[in-house]
């Protein structure tokens, strides 16, 4: 196992770097839904906040951050899903030059892979009614029990 380390001016230039990436994107073509997915703003929204207003810590954005350029690569291989989950939450919807939030049918797409000796999750969003986009991107990790710091695993059975 590799121990996280953060450092403050490695994540500024980490999140600007990801952020120009992010935005070169557009979509993916997935071999699982034989569709195209999108990479909208929604999905780098959410890699940066936990909710409306409420930005994620800087240690938990870091290695999402860091490798976000291997979601494209995952989607465009993937031809097997890992897991789904079907349910309702609240989804914000413009109408009539104002935003509301509607209950609304999500669907959520789990892939995961494992790429550069690194573990990876990947989610795919659906809303009733819309396109698929990328959600998110979480890296595998584990906490170690002795230091109390989360570890990121490299992949390899044997060391892990």
């Amino acid at each position: 196992m590799t121990q996280f380390k953060f450092d403050k001016a490695k994540f500024q230039k980490t999140k600007k770097e990801a952020e120009a990436f992010y935005k070169n994107i557009k979509s993916i073509e997935c071999p699982y839904f034989s569709e195209k997915i999108s990479f909208n703003s929604t999905g780098l929204k959410h890699l940066k906040f936990k909710s409306e207003r409420k930005a994620r810590p800087q240690k938990d954005q870091y290695p999402r951050l860091r490798l976000l350029h291997l979601a494209p690569e995952i989607l465009k291989k993937s031809h097997t899903l890992q897991g789904i989950w079907v349910t309702e939450c609240f989804e914000s919807q413009k109408t009539n030059s104002r935003w509301e939030h509607k209950m609304k049918k999500v669907t959520f797409y789990e892939f995961i892979a494992v790429l550069k000796n690194i573990r990876i999750k990947i989610i795919i969003k659906e809303v009733v009614g819309e396109k698929k986009y990328f959600w998110s991107i979480i890296p595998f990790w584990g906490i170690d029990r002795l230091a109390q710091k989360r570890v990121l695993y490299n992949g390899n059975p044997k060391n892990d």
